[in-house]
């Protein structure tokens, strides 16, 4: 057999491995080949990242784990977290050192095991409960029917001191890129960049800072190492020594994949979980301002060598409105820029939408949103994000804290929203939605029947669109109004596979 046969049976195994399957059909009778659509198929393992919850030993955290269903998917399938252990450079597990090199803090206590998350069917939220500051970060995956759009909420509830509220993060997929507009290292700020490495060998990242006048230049987040199997919190305020109200962080993988979040906490306002933006494009949309914020505070930042101009509009319930006296923002190249906008939404629901006033530029922006006045403040970060897409889910939602906001920028769309089965019981419940172009609207959002615990909401695009989602988890405790926000990007539960042809000529050439 010569190398171009093993090539080709190399090549279609490799496809197989990947996909599922890969269809190979004989060209048609006239000898050419014709072009074909890409299948959609449900993928069949996704890994998701979570970063360890609190350093506060009054932290109460619960996990919620939710697959939604999927047709196509294989009858078996697993999905299981491990505990992703911080450890020294040298593998011993001293959990109590700060490596002077890179910065990062590993904290003073050694993590516990990963709580248990196994889930028994697709539709079905599983949750489990952690307390304290011991609990590590995770490194999961699922398999076969519980991998397409397998979504992970962390939820963590803080008392009292730095951070205090109401905190929440998505479980994310490892990348190579992340950037994360909106952290600070001002006086009353603590935040740390968390990254989870989920393979057998060790990753290299870059951090970047970036504020108001450019780059912070240091060497001190220059080949950052995180071991294999590992999670390291990094300390911002050991990266520089500027204190910035405003910045932009860079998260950029050498070598190696890591998931990438900031932990965002103030002695004043509470804090929450800062995900990464989108990747840099021209026109944002940062869906799911609460009617009932007092402050919105938007920061942008473009990576490139050109200046943006963008023009800054409102989605309303009533349609698309300017904010007086920030119809418009400036970014300068390279520099991170902020602009105040009050009480933007002043009692209505709001998505924020970026475009640009003339040629389009690359740029990432965030959301800081406060609720609450004086000493009843908190805190939360809405990043610019990716449209619904065919399909996004949001878990760990209850019949009475949940807020559902959706927006279509650009043209009238119908949802469908479903609401899941409970984790201790209930019967699933869809409702359809039509929002209206360049609206935004929190919809009453469908509750399981007979619901027992927590469930899920997943949206899929039924027509026009595209949509943005946003969800408000909303808890007081001690008379302060705790809330997070988290976006709803597409899941890529499936992938396009296209069919392929035979092409006998390949074993002559």
């Amino acid at each position: 057999m010569n190398r171009t046969t093993l090539s080709l049976i190399a090549g279609t195994a490799a496809l197989a491995a990947v996909t599922g399957f890969a269809s190979l059909s004989a060209p048609g009778a006239s000898g050419k080949d014709t072009a074909r659509a890409a299948a959609e198929l449900p993928v069949e393992r996704t890994s998701l990242l979570c970063p360890a919850p609190s350093t506060s030993d009054l932290a109460e955290t619960s996990y919620t784990s939710f697959t939604p269903v999927t047709k196509g998917t294989s009858s078996d399938g697993k999905a299981a977290f491990q505990a992703a252990t911080e450890q020294s450079a040298d593998g011993t597990g001293d959990a109590g050192k700060t490596d002077g090199k890179n910065g990062a803090k590993k904290g003073g206590k050694k993590k516990t095991g990963a709580p248990a998350l196994t889930p028994k069917e697709p539709g079905t939220p599983v949750t489990a409960d952690a307390s304290g500051s011991d609990t590590p970060g995770l490194v999961g995956t699922a398999e076969g029917k519980f991998a397409p759009g397998w979504t992970v909420q962390e939820t963590i509830e803080v008392a009292a001191g730095n951070g205090r509220g109401l905190q929440g993060v998505n479980c994310t997929a490892p990348d190579t890129e992340f950037w994360f507009p909106g952290a600070s290292t001002a006086a009353g700020r603590t935040d740390y960049v968390h990254l989870t490495n989920p393979d057998d060998s060790a990753a290299v990242a870059d951090i970047e800072l970036y504020g108001k006048d450019g780059d912070l230049k240091s060497t001190v987040g220059e080949g950052i190492t995180v071991p294999p199997h590992s999670s390291e919190p990094i300390l911002l305020s050991t990266l520089t020594d500027q204190k910035q109200t405003d910045l932009t962080v860079h998260v950029n993988v050498r070598s190696g994949r890591l998931g990438a979040a900031v932990q965002a906490l103030d002695d004043k306002a509470g804090g929450d979980w800062l995900a990464a933006s989108t990747d840099p494009t021209g026109s944002l949309v940062l869906p799911g301002i609460p009617k009932d914020a007092t402050s919105v505070r938007l920061i942008a930042f473009t990576p490139g060598d050109a200046d943006a101009d963008l023009k800054v509009r409102l989605a309303s319930p009533s349609g698309s409105i300017t904010p007086a006296g920030n119809e418009t923002l400036h970014v300068k190249a390279g520099m991170t820029t902020a602009a105040d906008l009050g009480d933007v939404t002043r009692g209505e629901a709001g998505s924020l939408i970026l475009t640009p006033t003339g040629e389009s530029v690359p740029v990432v922006a965030a959301l800081k949103v406060v609720r609450g006045k004086g000493a009843k403040q908190e805190t939360a970060f809405i990043p610019a994000t990716a449209p619904v897409g065919t399909r996004a889910t949001s878990a760990d939602n209850s019949g009475k804290g949940t807020t559902l906001s959706i927006t279509a920028p650009t043209r009238t769309a119908q949802v469908k929203v479903t609401a899941s089965a409970g984790s201790d019981g209930g019967t699933a419940v869809s409702k359809t939605y039509t929002i209206k172009a360049g609206t935004t609207q929190d919809v009453d959002a469908p509750v399981p029947s007979a619901l027992k615990g927590t469930y899920a909401l997943t949206v899929e695009t039924v027509s026009g669109g595209p949509v943005y989602a946003a969800r408000t988890l909303a808890a007081t405790e001690g008379g302060v109004p705790g809330f997070t926000v988290q976006t709803l990007p597409d899941d890529r539960g499936t992938v396009a596979v296209p069919e392929t042809d035979q092409d006998l000529s390949v074993l002559q050439k």
